[in-house]
């Protein structure tokens, strides 16, 4: 299993999601290192400022990924690179379509959560041929969107990057 993947998967998302970000355009708002305003409001049960989310810290974000993210996913239950794929999926499309996206991957019913009956059929699956049908799976999601035409590229290029990583670690 690989639990032991969570900072490796962290540090994968902490690099894509980067710095501090507030474009207009898009819809997440002011966001630092992939935490959104309303993420951050939420997890502080507080309204927070845009200042608040600029100065949010990588110790708090990663506490954030790892318990609205990496253990909604289940990713301490999942195969090594294929935890990966999930949980950056989770990151950016949010957790029950990532799970969705791996249900109907490994055959399971597409309820939005990740249970025992979902973690049975994905142990059953070829990892690597897993992680291509997540990434095939996650940009036919991004080709559907409206803003596909504004972020598609960093979108693909982002998914294809994990696909890589994912790869290595299974």
């Amino acid at each position: 299993m690989a639990a032991a993947n969570f900072d490796v998967c962290l540090e994968f998302v902490f690099k894509e999601e980067g710095g501090y970000v507030d474009d207009p355009l898009d819809p997440g708002g002011a966001t630092n290192l992939g935490i959104t305003l309303n993420v951050l409001s939420e997890w502080r049960h507080t309204a927070v400022t845009k200042a608040d989310v600029q100065n949010l810290g990588k110790d708090e974000a990663g506490a954030i990924y790892r318990a609205k993210y990496w253990n909604v996913v289940r990713g301490d239950d999942l195969p090594a690179g294929v935890d990966l794929m999930v949980f950056d999926a989770a990151v950016n499309l949010g957790a029950g379509r990532s799970a969705r996206i791996l249900q109907i991957a490994v055959g399971a019913n597409p309820d939005g959560a990740i249970g025992p009956a979902t973690l049975e059929s994905t142990q059953g699956n070829d990892s690597t041929v897993l992680i291509s049908k997540l990434t095939d799976a996650r940009v036919a999601w991004y080709q559907s969107l409206s803003t596909f035409s504004r972020f598609g590229k960093g979108w693909t290029a982002r998914v294809n990057r994990a696909k890589q990583l994912a790869l290595q670690m299974a």
